[in-house]
């Protein structure tokens, strides 16, 4: 398979509503998507990013610099038998991982479709179905909360997960548990905790929380283990893992016990499917995070949620949580046990409303 064609479009396609988090606020998604072009054959991917580096080092701007100059060269009319050869391939470039994430997604799917294969499946997955929840960035005040909390039970999420902060944390979550005692409840705090306010992420045990999701900063390991000695709430790890050898090395030291795989954070799907190999393995509950993808990048994660490992509800919710419309004709809805159904086409499923996409395109580069 030769790729001799590829477009990347920079999008901006607008939130429901602003989705704040402990340091920063999304008000749209500026995702980098990404074509692949082979006889004929076509295979879509997202690099999921933002305009600003908050959560990730990387940028829709440096995503298409890095695609664009960088690694399209190096596949670009160059034979490709499976996606897997595209990890030796940019073996040497450091970083980067959004951007090697979208453009190896566009060939899995590419690959899939020319051998009448579905991504999940052929990943390993084993599940027609598969469990999520839901996302709630930081509300203006606990009214709006409840609202949010009350709306999404409602649907049917199996999960809530709320975004929390210094001075936005014991509080809410001693409202929350008054009202719902036995509601499937977790917390994010996207780093936003020193090892100074330890004492506070202690007193969370209390709330009976499924996980505290990454309390502290991106790189620190250690602290992470101080606080999972302390504590009997599981501590799961997401911006801290950005390989496998990072997965191993967290679990080697204790910092954690629950591991959040995002395709794009880790670089790809490849790496995705290893951490998930390795967390299974040792027994490590392992679930989909999401970063407010649109439905290609949505689909690839409904896939990769379909192995067996991923045991606790994902971050992935149906399309219309986030847009008004997607850039997708096929979006997920929720089941009413609370799940997404797992993508049975060629590919990773998704099919692209291209009118649409060029409605919401803000820059498109043809390299062919």
């Amino acid at each position: 398979m030769k790729i001799d064609r590829i477009e990347l479009r920079q999008i901006n396609l607008p939130y429901i509503s602003p989705f704040r988090s402990s340091g920063w606020t999304e008000e749209g998604n500026n995702s980098v998507i990404v074509k692949v072009f082979s006889e004929g054959v076509d295979g879509w991917g997202e690099s999921s990013v933002s305009k600003f580096p908050y959560y990730i080092e990387e940028t829709s701007s440096t995503v298409l610099s890095v695609q664009k100059e960088v690694l399209i060269p190096l596949i670009l009319n160059k034979e490709i038998t499976h996606p897997g050869e595209l990890s030796d391939i940019f073996k040497n470039i450091r970083g980067n991982r959004f951007a090697i994430a979208g453009l190896e997604m566009a060939v899995w799917d590419l690959w899939c479709k020319t051998k009448n294969q579905n991504l999940s499946k052929f990943l390993g997955g084993k599940k027609e179905r598969v469990p999520v929840g839901v996302s709630i960035g930081i509300p203006e005040n606990k009214k709006e909360l409840f609202l949010l909390c009350e709306k999404y039970l409602t649907e049917g999420y199996q999960r809530i997960k709320i975004k929390i902060k210094p001075g936005w944390d014991v509080e809410p979550l001693k409202s929350i548990r008054k009202k719902w005692p036995n509601i499937m409840l977790q917390v994010d705090a996207n780093g936003a905790y020193s090892i100074k306010e330890i004492k506070i992420l202690e007193s969370l045990d209390k709330f009976k929380l499924l996980m505290i999701e990454q309390p502290f900063k991106f790189d620190d390991l250690l602290y992470h283990s101080v606080l999972q000695k302390g504590i009997k709430t599981p501590v799961c790890l997401d911006e801290s893992i950005t390989s496998p050898d990072k997965a191993v090395e967290a679990l080697v030291m204790d910092a954690c016990r629950v591991i959040n795989i995002k395709p794009g954070r880790v670089g790809g799907i490849v790496n995705a499917v290893i951490i998930h190999h390795m967390c299974r393995k040792n027994k490590v509950p392992v679930w989909c995070g999401g970063m407010l993808e649109t439905g290609i990048g949505r689909a690839v994660n409904v896939c990769l949620a379909g192995l067996p490992g991923f045991t606790l509800p994902g971050d992935i919710s149906a399309n219309k949580r986030y847009f008004k419309r997607d850039i997708v004709k096929n979006p997920f809805e929720l089941n009413s046990d609370g799940t997404l159904t797992v993508p049975t086409e060629p590919g990773h499923g998704a099919v692209v409303d291209e009118k649409y996409l060029n409605q919401i395109t803000i820059n498109k580069i043809i390299i062919k």
